[in-house]
């Protein structure tokens, strides 16, 4: 690119991101603090980090971690930033220190955009439900087990190859079944691996949700003196449990049950959603 980009011209115009930024600019932020010396870490200007929050909270995105990864992969939050990446930290501190300034503006955005029909503000009521999966709780498979299997079947496709390697050489009439069974071999070990993969993918993802919380806790356990600290915080582990699941035929399910006295199925947790008019949608 010859020109640097305008990111106004990769935003269409309707975008929810233009109100929320013009609402804020509204705003009165000298109750909100801020680093008035400017010196440490970078300074973002508040009416940017009360936009960024308030728009990714109204497209679900709640997670300091998630919003900083916002910054670079979405454009209207790129555009709304004006390309520049706070990070999560940054982020939470900005959130935690201003929380009911944070509160009473982000009410008001609302109040605004009802008013403008922009969205339908009412009671909404949430409840779950299990649907079953397009796949068989038997293709379920523990994350120590897929590691054995795992090891177990390289062991075996390097007995198959040496062994077609002797048919070779043997110049036996049959030397087609083989080669089949070290590719439906090799499948097999494939899926164990990505299986192993999404369990481990999950597992350090929850560990990165709770790693803020895990960091406020130890700075609150510092600040107390003597006995009064308590036992030391856990700190998250990115390693998955060894009885953690995943499905070879449909990785999104997972084996669960309606009630105690239901047995369990492979199945997806179905949310229905309806709002005070009636409407009704599923996730």
């Amino acid at each position: 690119m010859l020109l640097p980009p305008d990111l106004r011209e990769w935003v269409p115009k309707d975008d929810l991101v233009h109100f929320v930024i013009e609402a804020v600019e509204k705003f009165d932020m000298r109750s909100f603090k801020v680093n008035e010396r400017g010196t440490g870490s970078a300074q973002y200007p508040p009416h940017m980090m009360l936009s960024l929050l308030i728009y990714c909270y109204a497209n679900g995105i709640f997670s300091s971690r998630r919003i900083e990864r916002a910054t670079y992969r979405d454009i209207a939050v790129r555009y709304l930033t004006g390309d520049t990446h706070p990070d999560h930290d940054t982020i939470c501190t900005f959130r935690r220190e201003n929380f009911a300034a944070v509160a009473d503006c982000f009410v008001t955005v609302l109040e605004l955009a009802r008013e403008l029909k922009l969205l339908k503000v009412g009671t909404v009521s949430v409840d779950g439900t299990k649907i079953n999966a397009n796949g068989n709780k038997s293709r379920s498979i523990r994350y120590d087990r897929a590691g054995e299997l795992v090891e177990q079947l390289k062991l075996e496709v390097a007995e198959l190859l040496e062994q077609a390697e002797r048919s070779d050489r043997g110049d036996e009439v049959d030397g087609q079944s083989l080669p089949e069974e070290i590719a439906r071999r090799d499948r097999l070990r494939e899926k164990l691996e990505q299986a192993r993969a999404r369990i481990e993918e999950r597992a350090k993802a929850k560990a990165d949700e709770e790693r803020s919380d895990y960091e406020r806790k130890c700075k609150a356990r510092e600040k107390r003196k003597g006995s009064a600290k308590g036992c030391r915080i856990k700190e998250p582990d990115p390693t998955p449990e060894p009885e953690a699941q995943d499905n070879l035929s449909d990785p999104d399910s997972r084996i669960m049950r309606k009630n105690k006295r239901s047995g369990y199925e492979q199945a997806y947790n179905a949310q229905a959603v309806v709002d005070a008019d009636g409407t009704a949608s599923w996730c």
